[in-house]
C-alpha cells in the first residue's frame, strides 16, 4: 500500500522554502512552532521550491498520445487493491490518487496532488492538509475534506486489520473547511505525517454503501489519471487517459503519464511472457532473471535495433529479499536451526554458475544506506546494546554477522560440517542418512513455497545441499492465489521473499517486526522478540535525534541479522531492461527509478520500427 511506504532519510534536518510561525494546536497558551509547506520531508531538505514548474527528469512538452503494452504474471479477479481476500488488478492502486506524491530523484519528499500545502506543529502532534480546490473525481465532483475523513475512516473500519493497529493513535480527524482537513494524534508521530499524506482518497459517493475489504468486480470511480475502459477479468485490463484530467499541469504531474493507454496483459508463465516480448506482443520488460538476459535476448529484433536492451546503474538502498522462514513453525523456532541452514546455501556457486556473476550478495536490513551496520559495535551502539545483553546471543556483541562465502566450486564440506554441528547443538542426528530428532525420532523436513518458475532452478541447488546433511525438502509450486492466501495466513515453512527494514528506521518498520503485527502479511517470519519491539519503540521516539537513530539502526540490524530470521539472497546494481523502440524519453534520469512514467510515445520511431525486419 502507498499509504504505508517506507522511506530513505538524509542526514540534514532541515526543511527548505517552508513558511515557520508561531501557533497552537488546539490555540492554547502552549505555543509551538508550526510550519507550512508546499513539500513534506521525512528527514531532510526538499530539492524542489515552491514555485517549481516540474520535475527535473521529465521533459515537460512530452506528447501526449499512443499506447504502452505491459506484461504481469498471474491473474486477477478484483478490482480493489485493499481487499482483504482476492488478486486485485496490478495497477489497481492507481485508480485514486493521494494527497501529496513522491518525487523519483529523491527518497521521503512528497509534493503537492489532491492537497496544495501542509501544516504541522514541530512536535508532529497534529497535521493539516489543505485541498486544492481543483481537485475532481473521475466523475467531475470536487474532492473535499469530507472525503479525506471517509477515505481515512473507510480505511481503519474495513481495511485490513494492521491499518487500524498502526493508526491507533489517530484520535481524531476533522473537516475543518470544505478544502481543510486536520488529523490530530494522541502523541508525535512524524511517520504519520507522511503516511497520511500518501493516503489514497476514495470517492465517498462510490464506496458509502460498498465495503472495502470485499473483492470488487468493476473498476471503480476513481480520482487518478486513467480509468478502465476495458478489460477481461483474469487476463488484460487497458487504461485510458482522461483528457480532463484535473491535475495534468500541476508542477508534481506535468511530463509525466503521458501514453494515452496502458494496456496490462497477464501471462500464467514468466518464460512464456518472454517469448511474447520478443514476438512484440507487448512493450516493456524489466528482465530479473540473470540467465534469461545473458541468453534468452539474443534474436534478430535485439540485433537491428527493434529491441533496446540496456542496463541502467543504480544505488538504490535494497530490502532483504531472501528466503524468509516462518520462525512461529517447528523446527525453525530454534536460532540454531535457522544459523545451520544459512550455511547451505551455496551463493558463491549460484552466481558463478546460473547468475552469470551478476548479483551482489544481500548484507543487511539496509542494504546501501547509513544504518547498515559495520565491524564491532562502540560508542553509543554499544551503550544501547548493552541494555539487552541478557537477552541477546553473545555473537551480537561481537563483528557483525555476514554471509558466509565460499569458493563457488561446489565444495561445502566444512559448511556441512559447520551446520551438522549446529543442528546436533539443537537436538537432530544422522540416523541411515537422515536428520532426525533425537526426543521424537521425527524427521527433519520441510517445504519451499514458490509461485515464480524462475525461482525453482534457483532453489534445486540449494535443496541439494540440504539433502546432503539428511534434511528432507519438498519444492511446492503454486499459482499466484494461493501462494497470497498461503501467505496471508502463514501456511508456510520457508518461502522467498523481500524483508526489509530500510531504507531508514522509522515507525513503519513496526508493520513487519513488532509483536502487535504478528498478524500483518508484512511481518512474514513471525518476529515477535522483546528486544526489536523496545528498539522499534525507541527508533519511533528518536527521529529527530539523528545520531541516536543512527546508532539505533545499526543496533537494530545487528540484532535481526545475529537471530537468522531469513537466508539472504541477493541483488542488482542495475535496472535491466528492454523495450520496443517506439518510445521516447528524457535527457536526465530519475535517481531512484526507471521513469518509465516520464517516457512517451514516438510516432516517428514506430513507424521507422514497422519497416524493419524483426
Amino acid at each position: 500500500m502507498k499509504f504505508l511506504r517506507n522511506v530513505l532519510v538524509s542526514l540534514t534536518l532541515s526543511f527548505a522554502a517552508c513558511a515557520v510561525f508561531a501557533a497552537d494546536s488546539e490555540g492554547g497558551a502552549n505555543s509551538v512552532k508550526v510550519i507550512k509547506s508546499h513539500a513534506f520531508a521525512d528527514h531532510g531538505e526538499a530539492k524542489y521550491p515552491a514555485d517549481f514548474s516540474h520535475f527535473d527528469y521529465v521533459n515537460p512538452e512530452a506528447p501526449k498520445g499512443g499506447e504502452l503494452v505491459l506484461a504481469t504474471i498471474g491473474t486477477y479477479d478484483s478490482f480493489n487493491r485493499y481487499a482483504s481476500r482476492g488478486d486485485a488488478e496490478v495497477n489497481s492502486e492507481a485508480f485514486y490518487d493521494t494527497l501529496m506524491v513522491d518525487s523519483d530523484d529523491e527518497i521521503g519528499v512528497l509534493y503537492p496532488l489532491i492537497a496544495e500545502s501542509i501544516e504541522y506543529p514541530e512536535d508532529y502532534t497534529w497535521v493539516a492538509f489543505n485541498l486544492n480546490p481543483e481537485a475532481r473525481f473521475q466523475d467531475g465532483t470536487a474532492i473535499t475534506a469530507d472525503d479525506v475523513v471517509f477515505s481515512f475512516n473507510k480505511f481503519m473500519d474495513q481495511g485490513v486489520s494492521f491499518v487500524k493497529n498502526y493508526y491507533k493513535d489517530v484520535k481524531n480527524v476533522t473537516a475543518l473547511s470544505p478544502h481543510k482537513v486536520k488529523f490530530i494524534f494522541s502523541k508525535s508521530n512524524r511517520d504519520y505525517i507522511a503516511g497520511l499524506a500518501s493516503f489514497n482518497i476514495l470517492p465517498k459517493q462510490y464506496w458509502a454503501d460498498r465495503d472495502l475489504s470485499e473483492p470488487l468486480n468493476e473498476p471503480p470511480l476513481g480520482s487518478g489519471a486513467y480509468r478502465v475502459v476495458d478489460y477481461k477479468m483474469g487476463q488484460f485490463a487497458t487504461y485510458e487517459l482522461i483528457d480532463e484530467y484535473w491535475a495534468a499541469d500541476l508542477p508534481s504531474r506535468k511530463g509525466q503519464q503521458n501514453f494515452k493507454r496502458i494496456r496490462y496483459d497477464y501471462y500464467r508463465d514468466d518464460t512464456v511472457a518472454l517469448e511474447a516480448f520478443k514476438a512484440g506482443e507487448f512493450d516493456f520488460r524489466r528482465e530479473n532473471v540473470a540467465k534469461q538476459w545473458a541468453e534468452g535476448y539474443d534474436v534478430p529484433a535485439v540485433k537491428n535495433g527493434n529491441i533496446i536492451k540496456e542496463e541502467l546503474q543504480h544505488k538504490i538502498p535494497q530490502p532483504m529479499q531472501a528466503f524468509v522462514f516462518n520462525i512461529q513453525r517447528e523446527p525453525f523456532k530454534d536460532r540454531r536451526v535457522r544459523e545451520a541452514l544459512n550455511y547451505l546455501l551455496d551463493f558463491e556457486w549460484l552466481n558463478k554458475n546460473l547468475f552469470y556473476s551478476s548479483y551482489t550478495r544481500n548484507t543487511s536490513y539496509f542494504e546501501n544506506t547509513p544504518y547498515k551496520a559495520q565491524g564491532k559495535p562502540d560508542g553509543l551502539e554499544l551503550e544501547i546494546l548493552s541494555k539487552y545483553r541478557d537477552q541477546l546471543p553473545k555473537e551480537v556483541f561481537s563483528d557483525v554477522w555476514r554471509p558466509n562465502k565460499t569458493k563457488g566450486d561446489g565444495n561445502i564440506r566444512n559448511e556441512m560440517r559447520q551446520a551438522l554441528r549446529l543442528l546436533k547443538e539443537a537436538g537432530w542426528e544422522l540416523k541411515d542418512k537422515k536428520l532426525v530428532n533425537t526426543k521424537t525420532d521425527k524427521p527433519f523436513s520441510f517445504e519451499i513455497l514458490l509461485y515464480s518458475p524462475s525461482m525453482e532452478r534457483v532453489v534445486l541447488p540449494f535443496k541439494r545441499n540440504l539433502e546432503r546433511v539428511g534434511i528432507d525438502v519438498s519444492v511446492r509450486m503454486v499459482d499466484t492465489t494461493q501462494y497470497l492466501n498461503r501467505l496471508r495466513s502463514r501456511d508456510f515453512d520457508m518461502t522467498p521473499q523481500g524483508y526489509s527494514a530500510m531504507p531508514y528506521p522509522s515507525s513503519n518498520m513496526k508493520l513487519r517486526w513488532h509483536t502487535d503485527y504478528m498478524d500483518s502479511t508484512y511481518n512474514q517470519a513471525g518476529v515477535s522478540n522483546p528486544v526489536i519491539d523496545d528498539l522499534l519503540e525507541k527508533i519511533e521516539a528518536s527521529q529527530e535525534d539523528e545520531e541516536r537513530l543512527l546508532a539505533l539502526g545499526h543496533v537494530f540490524d545487528r540484532v535481526a541479522l545475529w537471530n537468522y530470521y531469513v537466508i539472504p539472497q541477493w541483488h542488482s546494481k542495475s535496472f535491466r531492461i528492454a523495450h520496443w523502440n517506439k518510445f521516447s524519453r528524457p535527457d536526465t534520469r530519475p535517481k531512484y527509478a526507471i521513469g518509465l512514467d516520464s517516457w512517451w510515445y514516438d510516432p516517428d520511431k514506430a513507424e521507422s520500427l514497422g519497416k524493419k525486419p524483426n
